[in-house]
């Protein structure tokens, strides 16, 4: 493997790696951020969603973006946003900040995560490129398992800011071996920007991603969570549509004549659903978690019947926490119930 290879698939296993690991290690901060912001069980939610919501509809247009404007130049975009990003949820003062700040958040690792792969594949040949690709998704994989472990112990030790804050090294190092990559584009992509099949393809997505987010809440049959869906099906059509037709499209459907590229893009489909079904079952186990310990603690008699002053604990001490925010992060990442000692 040449240096200039080495450091390209070091830079994209880093870049990705941060965007994975924000997916999953906020659900085991979810009880310290309650206390620390006073969030409601909604807010706690959609401080995970909102990232997932966005990440999840501008990947197309992220890669799209890639293709045309040049790899190198939109992954370190991407790396610097997601970095600015990650050092303002970490001084949130409020959950409505720390929402916005997530969804834009989940903007830069939609634009990210596609041009670290497409990097790889512009800088491997057709022999190497299989292995390199394998070790990209072995890495990234690993950071998706490991992070609700590590945030559990950068809260417990530290502060759940701390989950966000680790960040911002781990994108100033990426972005230095980034600029040793060589740039490189789709030079197949001619003419303007597909600006419609981008509104198409992001409504379409934003639209199935924003039901499934919603239907454990509210079930299939309200209209908060079929209207979005059947729109963004009907929104993805025409984006096929669209795109079969456009002269410059944004996504070239011949692409899927090809073998690689159809079961590639089909077995990356699975696997979001399927860490998105995990990640939304532990972010609905943590938060009911949580507010059951609230409710637990503020009814208990030994608590109440004590003063202010002695009911409240040092910051950071282990009696002042959620017995959730720990001993379960092993459970938030695997999407099953591990107990360490008393847990959820």
């Amino acid at each position: 493997m040449q240096k200039t290879q080495r450091i390209t698939l070091y830079a994209a296993i880093l870049g990705s790696a941060v965007v994975f690991l924000d997916g999953t290690v906020v659900n085991v901060a979810l009880p310290a951020i309650r206390d620390d912001l006073h969030t409601g069980l909604a807010a706690q939610q959609w401080i995970v969603e909102a990232y997932l919501l966005t990440l999840g509809a501008l990947l197309l247009v992220g890669g799209s973006l890639g293709d045309r404007l040049g790899r190198r130049r939109v992954f370190m975009a991407g790396l610097a946003g997601f970095g600015a990003t990650s050092a303002l949820c970490a001084i949130a003062p409020s959950p409505e900040l720390l929402v916005a700040m997530r969804a834009i958040q989940g903007i830069a690792g939609a634009l990210l995560v596609p041009s670290s792969l497409a990097l790889i594949t512009a800088v491997f040949g057709p022999d190497e490129r299989g292995r390199a690709i394998g070790t990209w998704t072995a890495w990234t994989g690993v950071a998706f398992v490991a992070g609700p472990l590590g945030g559990g112990a950068l809260i417990e030790f530290a502060s759940w800011r701390w989950i966000f804050g680790i960040n911002v090294p781990f994108v100033l190092a990426t972005l230095s071996l980034a600029r040793h990559v060589p740039e490189s584009r789709d030079e197949e992509m001619e003419g303007r920007i597909d600006y419609v099949g981008a509104l198409l393809a992001s409504f379409g997505l934003a639209g199935p991603v924003f039901a499934l987010i919603e239907q454990p809440s509210y079930g299939w049959s309200d209209p908060l969570v079929w209207i979005p869906l059947v729109g963004g099906v009907a929104l993805l059509g025409a984006f096929v549509g669209w795109e079969a037709h456009t002269p410059h499209p944004m996504l070239p459907l011949r692409l899927f004549r090809a073998r690689n590229f159809a079961v590639g893009n089909i077995a990356t489909l699975l696997f979001g659903c399927s860490a998105r079904a995990t990640s939304r079952s532990a972010t609905s186990r943590r938060c009911s978690c949580t507010a059951a310990w609230a409710r637990r603690r503020s009814s208990s008699p030994s608590t109440s019947s004590r003063s202010p002053a002695t009911r409240r604990s040092p910051r950071g001490s282990r009696s002042s926490r959620s017995p959730c925010s720990w001993r379960c992060s092993r459970a938030a990442g695997a999407g099953s119930r591990t107990r360490w000692g008393r847990g959820c």
